[in-house]
């Protein structure tokens, strides 16, 4: 699955358009590498994802295309939330 459509399906960040133009400014890391809004991710993997003042990171649990708003937090786990 790209990483833009991940990012949208499962709420993290609302809007696919955002989730891109977030991903394209280097601003998203993939098990340590940057990663492009069109980067595939995979169940297991390990976001990096940097919000202005405050970096997230998550690993990925599971994948699907499509999700209700209950469901989406099952889609990944947050290892760290930090503020700068």
């Amino acid at each position: 699955m790209r990483l833009d459509k991940f990012l949208k399906v499962s709420r993290i960040i609302k809007r696919r358009t955002v989730a891109k133009e977030v991903a394209d400014k280097g601003r998203i890391q993939i098990n340590g590498t940057v990663a492009k809004s069109s980067s595939t991710v995979k169940e297991g993997d390990e976001l990096t994802i940097a919000f202005g003042n405050r970096t997230l990171v998550i690993r990925i649990d599971k994948l699907v295309e499509t999700t209700k708003k209950d469901e989406a937090a099952e889609m990944y786990t947050i290892l760290s939330n930090t503020e700068k």
